[in-house]
C-alpha cells in the first residue's frame, strides 16, 4: 500500500477573538439594556477608544435637558408677597451677603428665614457674592424681595446647574465606576447606559431645575460617602456624610443605616459570635466619632469666630437646630404620599392627638420601619467576610423609604432622598429588577405631579417622563421593553400593571374633570394614595431582596 499522500491538512490557527461586546457572555455580566433605544443611541461608542466620548456627550445632553426645563416657570412665580422656593434661595443669597454671620439664622424669619444647615448658608453666600459682582440689584437687602427679572432667573438657573456639575455628576461617575466596574464587573457600555439613566432621572431635574432647589449638592456628598464605604474608608465616608447632612438635613434619612453599617465594620467576622464581639475595634470607633465631631466643628468655625462669648455660641447653635427641625409646623403641611397624609383622610390625627403625642407616634413608626434594613445589614456584616456590593444600595434605599413613609414633616420633594440610591439598582443585570426600578422612578415623578402642576411644569413633566420611558423601550414590544418585568412573581406584575393603569386613569380624570366643590383636594389625595401604595410595596420589596442577598 502506497504511503498515504493525502495527509490531513493542518488546521489553521484560530484567530484571536475580538473583544466581546456587551451582549456576549464574557468575563463581564449580561447587559439588560441591549435592546433598548438608549443602548442603540450609545452603542456607536462601544469601541474602547470611543467610550470616553460617551461620557462627555451624556453630560452635554444632560446640561441641555436641564437648560430646557429651566426655561419654564419656577416655584412661586408671580405669587406675591411670599413667592416660593426660588425666592427663598435668592433671599438667602441676599441675607448672607449683606448681614454678619451671627444674624443669618435670626433675620426676619417670617419672610423665608434661613432654615437649612450652615453649608447651604455658605453656598448661598458664595452664589450671592458672584451675583453681586454681576448685578448688585439682584441682592439688595430687603429692596430686592420678589425680583423676577429674566436676568436673575438666568443667574439662579446657572447656580443650580453649575452646582450639580461640580458636585453630583462626578459623584455619580465615581460610584458607577467603583460599584459597577470594580465590584460587579459590568461592561463599560452597561455602566455608561446606567450613568445616562441616573443623570436623566426626571424627578431630580424637575425639582432642581424646574421648581428650583439645590438637592444635587446634598445628594452628591452622600454618593461620595457611599463610595468611601465601598472602599472601607470609614473616616472619609464620615466626613462626606457630615457634609451631606450639613448641606440639607434631609440627608438624615440615611443616618441610621450608615451608623449601623460603620458599626458593623468595626467587628471582624469569626467562627463564633463571642469571638466576633471580642474583635470590636474600639480605637477605630473613637477615630470615627472624633472625625464626625471634628467635621461638624470645622463647619461651625465661622459662627464660633463671630460670637462674642460662649453664651452667643450656644444661642446661635440652638437657633440653627431649631430652624433645621421646625416641629411646630405639625405632622405634615401639603399633601404628600406618606402614611400620615393618606390615613388622615379617614382618621383625623390632630383631633385625637396632641402635637407631642404625634411626634412620639411618628418616631415609633419610623423606628419600626428603619430597623429591619439596619439590623439585617449589621448581622450580615458581622457574620460574613464578604457581602454583595449592592447590599449598601438596598439598605440605604429601604431606610430612606422608611423615613419618607412614616417620619414627621415630610415634603413631596423629599422623595428624591430614597429615589437616588434606589436608582443605582439599575446596575443590576436582572431585567426584572431594572423594570421595577424604572417603575418606582415613574411613580416618584407621578407623586410630584400636583406640585409640578402648581408650578406650571406639566409640559416638562410629561416630556421627561415620556423620554425616559422611551429610553428603556417603553414603546417597544413587551419582550424588548424593560418596563415590564416579565419573569417577576405574579404579585409584582399585578402591582406594576395596576399602578400604571391607575396613573393613566388619574391623568385622564384630572385633565377632563374638576374635583367636586365639597372635595377640592380629591385628585391630589388620589395621587397620594396611588403613590403611597406603590412606595410601601417597593419598601417591602427592598427588604425582601436585602434578606435574600
Amino acid at each position: 500500500m502506497a504511503k498515504q499522500s493525502a495527509k490531513k491538512k493542518k488546521a489553521p490557527a484560530p484567530k484571536k477573538p475580538a473583544a466581546k461586546a456587551d451582549n456576549e457572555v464574557s468575563s463581564y455580566k449580561q447587559n439588560p439594556y441591549i435592546h433598548t433605544p438608549l443602548y442603540d443611541l450609545l452603542h456607536v461608542f462601544e469601541r474602547a477608544p470611543d467610550q470616553w466620548a460617551a461620557r462627555y456627550i451624556l453630560i452635554l445632553s444632560a446640561i441641555i435637558l436641564r437648560g430646557a426645563v429651566g426655561l419654564g416657570p419656577w416655584s412661586g412665580k408671580g405669587e406675591k408677597p411670599i413667592n416660593g422656593d426660588f425666592e427663598a434661595q435668592r433671599h438667602w443669597m441676599e441675607i448672607t451677603t449683606h448681614l454678619p454671620i451671627n444674624q443669618w439664622y435670626f433675620y426676619d424669619l417670617q419672610y423665608w428665614g434661613l432654615d437649612y444647615p450652615p453649608i447651604t448658608a455658605y453656598h448661598s453666600w458664595l452664589c450671592g457674592v458672584i451675583g453681586n459682582v454681576i448685578d448688585s440689584r439682584w441682592f439688595e437687602l430687603d429692596a430686592s424681595r420678589g425680583i423676577e427679572t429674566s436676568a436673575i432667573k438666568t443667574f439662579m438657573r446657572y447656580t443650580s446647574l453649575i452646582s450639580e456639575l461640580v458636585v453630583l455628576f462626578p459623584a455619580i461617575l465615581q460610584l458607577v465606576s467603583l460599584l459597577g466596574g470594580k465590584k460587579l464587573k459590568l461592561g463599560r457600555m452597561h455602566q455608561i447606559v446606567v450613568i445616562a439613566m441616573i443623570i436623566y432621572q426626571p424627578p431630580l431635574i424637575l425639582i432642581d431645575h424646574g421648581h428650583f432647589q439645590f438637592n444635587s449638592v446634598m445628594l452628591g456628598f452622600f454618593l461620595y460617602s457611599v463610595s468611601e464605604l465601598i472602599k472601607d474608608n470609614l473616616l472619609m465616608a464620615s466626613v462626606w456624610f457630615v457634609a451631606s447632612i450639613l448641606f440639607k438635613q434631609m440627608s438624615l434619612y440615611y443616618s441610621p443605616y450608615i451608623f449601623f453599617y460603620i458599626l458593623s465594620k468595626l467587628f471582624t467576622p469569626k467562627p463564633k459570635l463571642a469571638q466576633t464581639i471580642a474583635s470590636f475595634d474600639f480605637a477605630k470607633f473613637i477615630a470615627v466619632g472624633a472625625t464626625v465631631v471634628a467635621s461638624i466643628a470645622a463647619v461651625l468655625i465661622p459662627f464660633f469666630i463671630a460670637a462674642q462669648d460662649a453664651a452667643e455660641v450656644e444661642k446661635m447653635v440652638r437657633q440653627i437646630v431649631l430652624r433645621m427641625f421646625p416641629f411646630e409646623r405639625g405632622l405634615f403641611e401639603d399633601k404628600v404620599a406618606n402614611f400620615w397624609c393618606v390615613t388622615n383622610v379617614i382618621f383625623k390625627y390632630r383631633e385625637h392627638f396632641t402635637p407631642e403625642q404625634l411626634k412620639i407616634l411618628s418616631l415609633g413608626l419610623t423606628i419600626v420601619s428603619i430597623l429591619p434594613p439596619c439590623l439585617i445589614t449589621f448581622w450580615k456584616n458581622i457574620t460574613r467576610k464578604t457581602n454583595n456590593p449592592l447590599m449598601l444600595i438596598y439598605g440605604f434605599s429601604a431606610t430612606a423609604w422608611g423615613f419618607y413613609l412614616f417620619s414627621f414633616q415630610v415634603h413631596e420633594k423629599t422623595v428624591l432622598v430614597p429615589l437616588i440610591p434606589s436608582t443605582f439598582l439599575l446596575l443590576s443585570t436582572d431585567p426584572n429588577i431594572v423594570g421595577i426600578i424604572q417603575w418606582i422612578n415613574n411613580i416618584g415623578s407621578f407623586s410630584l405631579f400636583p406640585l409640578l402642576k402648581k408650578d406650571g411644569l406639566v409640559l416638562q413633566y410629561a416630556t421627561l417622563t415620556l423620554l425616559m420611558n422611551w429610553f428603556v423601550g417603553g414603546f417597544s414590544l413587551p419582550s424588548k421593553s424593560l418596563l415590564w418585568p416579565t419573569q417577576s412573581p405574579l404579585i409584582v406584575k399585578f402591582v406594576i400593571i395596576g399602578t400604571y393603569a391607575a396613573t393613566l386613569f388619574y391623568h385622564v380624570v384630572e385633565y377632563f374633570f374638576e374635583p367636586p366643590a365639597s372635595l377640592p383636594d380629591l385628585w391630589v389625595i388620589l395621587n397620594c394614595v396611588i403613590s403611597f401604595g406603590s412606595f410601601s410595596f417597593f419598601y417591602l420589596w427592598l427588604i425582601y431582596h436585602l434578606v435574600k442577598l
